[in-house]
């Protein structure tokens, strides 16, 4: 079996996108496929038409002139499409595998009918529900709604549709996409790419001045959707109960800048600590400082219907976590059991939660051990994986085999 992967972005790029790709990629192979790898221009100037990163190969895209809105999204769409079908000609992949975001799918379907190969879509998270936590759009507007049209369009158009989670399966099915025409490929983590928390570095811990302190901390990008403002609202009443509190914000983004201004304003400037994006060798470290992590999605469409990868890292890790019961995270949490769950945007609930989870350590053994058992024997890659094998195999059956 050939597939040709078409991907926005992947490796050395760090990013959830970028890990579960590469996860998906090594475990297709440990079933005896043969995968290739084609990012967009999004990936950004290369050294190199094809580089090699961590044991698998990837072919780029020429990076084309930028131009104003719509114009440059086609720019994109023929700098893929061109470079697509000359690997396609050259390759003859079996399958045209096209992961959001509809970017891609629009040039694997062009290609694809010209060569006469069969084209899945793998929908990670819908292009314009993205577009409205970036500012870019709002929900409903006239852009929204066109974004939201090509989506179907090319879901309508494609030999199969793959996606993260039941909520976005959901979400295709209601477009009149035909039940049986959509598959679940569940996030999941590699186990034994995760070592289990350990002891913190007693040197790190004093140089970022948390000696005695109880932390409560976030490791990722600084997105608005990820909630973070609302963690900053609960905290005066935490430190209220527990004035030994901290929190610990590792890495960047967007929302950096207005984060500091809410600790500033709040008073609590002094008690907040943002590191800012360090080596991801080194991530492990301050994981390690973290007593325990806070998910405080908010609640739109996009964490409603997307599951992330975070709170199966942290189980993986055998770390406590109390997260926000938005959809995404619904699917993934057993409450009371691998993680907490509190309402939505709800400051109060966020700080009653985390307050009984502290005040509860007895019950954290038992925690660490439900989500390690959980990504052991569920949320595992070679689960998931093993959900392209069928509809693969009946696609290039249909096709006529493989075209070599």
């Amino acid at each position: 079996m050939r597939i040709l992967h078409v991907l926005d972005h992947s490796i050395p790029l760090h990013s959830g996108y970028t890990f579960r790709t590469a996860a998906i990629l090594r475990e297709q192979r440990a079933l005896g496929w043969e995968t290739f790898h084609l990012t967009s221009p999004k990936q950004g100037a290369t050294a190199a038409p094809v580089e090699d990163v961590d044991g698998l190969r990837f072919y780029r895209c020429p990076v084309p002139a930028a131009g104003p809105a719509g114009i440059n999204e086609v720019r994109l769409m023929r700098a893929t499409e061109a470079r697509l079908e000359e690997l396609a000609r050259e390759l003859r992949p079996d399958v045209i595998h096209a992961h959001s975001p509809v970017l891609n799918a629009i040039p694997a379907i062009r290609v694809g009918r010209r060569l006469g190969i069969p084209v899945v879509y793998e929908v990670r998270a819908f292009w314009e529900d993205a577009a409205v936590d970036h500012g870019t759009t709002a929900e409903g507007s006239l852009r929204y709604r066109a974004t939201r049209g090509l989506e179907t369009w090319a879901l309508r158009r494609v030999n199969h549709v793959f996606t993260i989670c039941e909520g976005l399966r959901r979400d295709i099915v209601a477009r009149g996409i035909a039940d049986n025409r959509v598959t679940v490929i569940p996030n999941a983590v590699d186990v034994d790419g995760f070592q289990l928390s350990g002891a913190p570095d007693a040197a790190l811990k004093s140089q970022l001045g948390l000696d005695g302190a109880t932390v409560l901390g976030f490791v990722g990008s600084f997105y608005a959707y990820e909630g973070l403002d609302l963690l900053l609202d609960a905290f005066p009443a935490l430190l209220a109960r527990h004035p030994e509190l901290r929190i610990l914000l590792v890495g960047g983004g967007p929302q950096e800048a207005r984060l500091k201004a809410q600790a500033e304003r709040l008073g609590i400037a002094d008690r907040v600590l943002f590191t800012g994006r360090v080596p991801h060798a080194q991530v492990s470290r301050y994981y390690d400082l973290i007593d325990l992590l806070v998910y405080p999605r908010h609640s739109m469409r996009l964490t409603e219907l997307v599951t992330p990868l975070k709170p199966l890292e942290a189980m993986a890790q055998g770390r406590i976590f109390a997260a926000s019961g938005v959809g995404g995270h619904r699917e993934l949490i057993r409450d009371g059991e691998t993680g907490r769950l509190f309402a939505a945007g709800d400051a109060t609930a966020l700080a009653d939660t985390v307050s009984a989870m502290l005040s509860d350590r007895a019950h954290w053994p038992a925690m660490r051990q439900a989500g390690r058992h959980f990504v052991e024997e569920v949320r595992n890659w070679k689960n998931s994986v093993k959900n392209y094998v069928p509809v693969y195999q009946a696609l290039a059956a249909a096709a006529g085999g493989a075209r070599r």
